[in-house]
């Protein structure tokens, strides 16, 4: 079987496409035949080795978090799921894979593909849901008709974040670049502010949720922002930040973590037509790598990367 790997941290040069040998799923572990895998900014972080602590130095590592596929074989006590699902889900960050043909996630990742939704479509609901369903859900309990400001709401945690905030209830405010105004206006997306134009400080409405998607607003910014009550989540969490949040509490900083009842969550949303981020690019795996530096380089998509394995 093949995958993308590298044998030590670094930059895009770093990064093969070779041989492995897939091993057998441990206990709670499912092995996935993968259909697709979706390109985020977290996977050349991990492999730039800004996740060290997490991800060690064992090598080589496999490349990619998010997929989709077809279940292949189950570990000892995995209930769940059956050989024949078909599935979506993310690979633990300690271990990668997604951009392979063959890869292996715990249960607790995984969520059985609604028959509605594309495998292409699946493969990026992970990441960017669940960080979305950990701020909003986990984080700031919304619910009802609550004001939520979502800072970069068209990228795909933004774009995520508007989609369940809206199935939750909430009205949602935002900002994005100019070109992508008319996206977020689709998406229900009642006022929109170009960041590059707005000083987003200066914003007069106040919201029970602002939510910076994209890590670029400052914590002064985004506590100013809020109603009395409110919270402030941040997706660019530091050890001052998780320092700051232990004294002030409408600071929350926010970890990807995912969870069955998460991404049971996020297949139920899709399932019901709530949920979905465009794909921009489809490459093949021999294609993946050009496509994932050319990301990584700065270049933008008006959707998602997305790899296929067929």
């Amino acid at each position: 079987m093949k995958r993308i790997q590298y044998h030590q941290y670094g930059g895009p040069e770093v990064m093969k496409l070779e041989d492995f040998e897939f091993r057998a799923p441990s206990k709670g572990e499912v092995a996935v035949k993968v259909k697709f895998a979706a390109i985020n900014p977290i996977d050349w972080k991990v492999r730039n080795g800004a996740l060290k602590m997490v991800t060690r130095k064992k090598f080589p590592r496999a490349l990619g978090s998010d997929f989709s596929g077809i279940v292949t074989a189950t570990g000892a006590g995995v209930t769940r799921f059956k050989v024949g699902d078909v599935v979506f889900g993310s690979a633990q960050i300690r271990d990668g894979g997604a951009f392979a043909e063959a890869v292996i996630a715990p249960e607790g990742f995984l969520a059985k593909k609604p028959d509605s939704v594309s495998f292409e479509d699946a493969a990026c609901l992970g990441t960017p849901g669940v960080t979305a369903w950990n701020g909003l859900v986990d984080k700031a309990g919304l619910k009802g008709p609550k004001l939520v400001f979502i800072n970069g709401c068209t990228g795909a945690v933004g774009a995520s974040a508007v989609q369940l905030a809206r199935m939750l209830g909430a009205a949602v405010s935002g900002s994005c670049g100019a070109e992508q105004m008319p996206r977020a206006d689709c998406m229900g997306v009642a006022h929109v502010y170009d960041y590059r134009t707005t000083d987003l400080s200066k914003i007069e409405e106040r919201f029970d949720v602002v939510y910076d998607t994209v890590g670029t607003m400052t914590v002064a910014t985004g506590l100013g922002l809020l109603r009395k009550g409110g919270v402030f989540l941040d997706i660019d969490p530091t050890p001052l930040k998780f320092i700051r949040a232990i004294f002030n509490k409408k600071l929350k900083p926010i970890i990807c973590t995912a969870r069955a009842d998460i991404l049971d969550g996020l297949a139920q949303a899709a399932g019901a037509g709530h949920l979905s981020l465009p794909v921009a690019e489809v490459v093949p795996l021999k294609e993946a790598i050009p496509l994932v530096t050319a990301l990584e380089k700065g270049r933008k998509l008006n959707g998602k990367g997305v790899v296929s394995m067929s």
